[in-house]
């Protein structure tokens, strides 16, 4: 009987560590952490939005670079001025 009782501890003890590696993981895996208080709260990315406007113009001129890179004749001398004149305008 007592070893029954020493099993039925331990795997209470175990089920409850696995269960707050999961919780931690969920946390991490979406951003929410717990402050000093214990107040739960969302980590904002201040640079997302900046970072998703500059993925979106490296898009764009990668497919620039694709279409030159595919295209032949006088089109490749457009392309060049074309990607010049976006860099420095």
């Amino acid at each position: 009987m007592p070893e029954t009782v020493a099993i039925m501890v331990v795997l209470i003890v175990l089920i409850t560590a696995v269960s707050g590696v999961m919780r931690a993981k969920y946390r991490a895996q979406h951003g929410i952490v717990e402050d000093e208080d214990g107040n739960t709260r969302h980590l904002v990315n201040p640079d997302a939005d900046r970072m998703v406007q500059e993925i979106g113009q490296l898009k764009d001129r990668i497919a620039v670079l694709e279409r030159i890179a595919t295209d032949k004749g006088n089109r490749l001398e457009q392309e060049i001025e074309a990607l010049r004149d976006k860099t420095h305008g």
